[in-house]
């Protein structure tokens, strides 16, 4: 098989850190010549020697033939100076995340390279139209966003700023896919496409926690369990640290001018001062003894002597299938047009609160209890009951042991708007379709940026089809109605979808 040509065939990466030595890698494994520098002494040789390092491991394994490692190893080269990189065909840039720092490097370079060169800048926030300002040929700078590890994380962002040339996104497109990636297109906004889509998802399980409707272990387990995610927001934030992941809400909730969407919580800056950052600090959301979480158990299911009869609401979400699940459990149904004065009395809506229900139906509160069922409960792992204020002890222990008797684990957590899962996914919903109507990247980028760049079990457009935009609007309605709040705000992109039924993946013709 002849040998690739790469798009770019002498590259150069300044700053030689984590990110810089990830994008050193799979350039060389692209067939590039590249030029490590970093205004630190030996640390550019530190970095060629890390990286060898990897493909020997690899060779050891025989994931990797001695001869593919050591024509990579021969690519790899030290620059003493920024004149070195003057015959380089691209400059990927990964110092310090500071605007000034990054304009300075950028102009510097302008005089040292060919008037062909393409720039690249690895920011993860900051205005690629900004960095480019002070260049005499901005058209020629473009964000090229990676994430750490490169190698591993097999997507990047590939942001044009006001003056960017199209010629320099489709070249660098064409590259990241000689790399192994997979190159999406975002417009120069805070946060481009991951950091930008990933606000809801802690933002607002913060919320739930700050609202005391459940703690961090059971949210974690409810999101992973009846959403999919591989981590919980409080588990993904330990392992992220505190120190990265608060700037980020900060950053991308200031750019946006306090977007009420975006809204940072105190939680997370009480812990950035106090140090309590996560898995790094032995201490985060949980506490941390040799690398494992110390994750408090779940509560057992309760014995409940007598199991009484059960009624569910008229009006209750999927009430057909939450009928049939009763049925199944062995429940004794109530089939009147209201329930007993002894029975269990079941909810399920989407975004109110079990106590608005309650009363708007004109049930006994103290008798009533919510159940979630925003997704089929045979695609979850997870049962979710609400309680209100008023549920008697009794009432909330049968719910319990008869959802769980069936070994599906049930978490029961207080009266709010909404469930967790239910707020957690209308927000991410709500938040890409905003990006959509924004139009800042196209809704197939969209959601192959977030499975790739976060891990998502689907893309939020995606989930937002799973549960329906009909209901998403439903939850995202009625936490309006219930919060007064304009960060559940539908976005005009979800609302038109939802109310002709259109998939979410739907791309309007031009």
């Amino acid at each position: 098989m002849p040998a690739m040509t790469p798009q770019f065939s002498s590259i150069a990466v300044v700053g030689t850190g984590a990110m810089g030595r990830g994008i050193a890698q799979i350039a060389a494994q692209a067939a590039s010549q590249v030029y490590l520098f970093d205004a630190k002494a030996d640390a550019a040789a530190q970095a060629r020697d890390a990286i060898t390092a990897q493909w020997d491991r690899l060779v050891e394994k025989g994931r990797l033939d001695a001869a593919t490692s050591a024509l990579q190893r021969g690519r790899l080269h030290c620059a003493s100076t920024l004149a070195d990189l003057a015959s380089c065909d691209l400059v990927i840039e990964a110092v310090v995340e500071r605007l000034d720092v990054k304009r300075a490097l950028f102009a510097e370079l302008e005089g040292i390279v060919g008037d062909t060169t393409v720039l690249a800048s690895n920011t993860s926030s900051l205005s690629i139209t900004a960095i480019a300002a002070g260049l005499k040929q901005p058209q020629r700078l473009a964000g090229y966003h990676f994430f750490n590890p490169v190698p591993l994380m097999k997507v990047v962002e590939v942001i044009a700023g006001l003056k960017t040339s199209q010629d320099v996104c489709a070249r660098l497109s064409a590259y990241a896919l000689q790399m192994g990636h997979k190159p999406v297109q975002a417009a120069d906004t805070p946060g481009f496409i991951v950091n930008h889509a990933g606000r809801g998802y802690g933002t607002e399980a913060l919320r739930v926690v700050n609202e005391s409707v459940a703690d961090f272990a059971t949210v974690d387990r409810i999101l992973r369990d009846q959403a999919g995610f591989k981590l919980g927001p409080f588990e993904l934030m330990d392992l992220t640290a505190l120190d990265v992941s608060h700037p980020v809400m900060e950053s991308v909730y200031h750019q946006y001018f306090e977007e009420p969407r975006y809204r940072p919580s105190v939680i997370t800056a009480q812990r950035l001062a106090g140090g309590v950052l996560g898995r790094k600090t032995g201490e985060g959301f949980y506490r941390y003894v040799d690398g494992a979480a110390q994750v408090p158990p779940e509560p057992a299911v309760p014995v409940v002597q007598q199991m009484p009869s059960v009624w569910v609401s008229p009006r209750a979400a999927r009430r057909a299938e939450l009928l049939q699940l009763l049925k199944d459990l062995g429940a004794s149904i109530e089939t009147g047009q209201s329930p007993s004065p002894l029975a269990l009395t079941l909810v399920a809506p989407l975004g109110f609160d079990v106590t608005t229900v309650a009363v708007v139906e004109r049930l006994d509160p103290a008798r009533t209890v919510g159940i979630d069922l925003l997704f089929e409960d045979a695609a979850t792992r997870r049962r979710v009951l609400a309680t209100n204020p008023a549920t008697r002890a009794d009432m909330r222990d049968a719910a319990h042991a008869l959802f769980a008797r069936d070994g599906k684990p049930v978490s029961v957590i207080r009266d709010s708007g909404g469930f967790v899962t239910q707020r957690v996914v209308a927000t991410i919903v709500n938040i890409a379709a905003d990006m959509c109507q924004q139009g800042i990247c196209s809704p197939q980028d969209l959601e192959t940026a977030v499975t790739l760049g976060l891990g998502y079990p689907l893309g939020p457009l995606a989930m937002g089809d799973r549960c329906g935009p009909t209901n998403v609007l439903e939850v995202l309605f009625n936490l309006q109605t219930v919060y007064g709040d304009p960060r559940y705000r539908p976005s005009p992109w979800l609302r038109r979808r939802g109310a002709i039924g259109l998939s979410l993946l739907h791309v309007e013709p031009a």
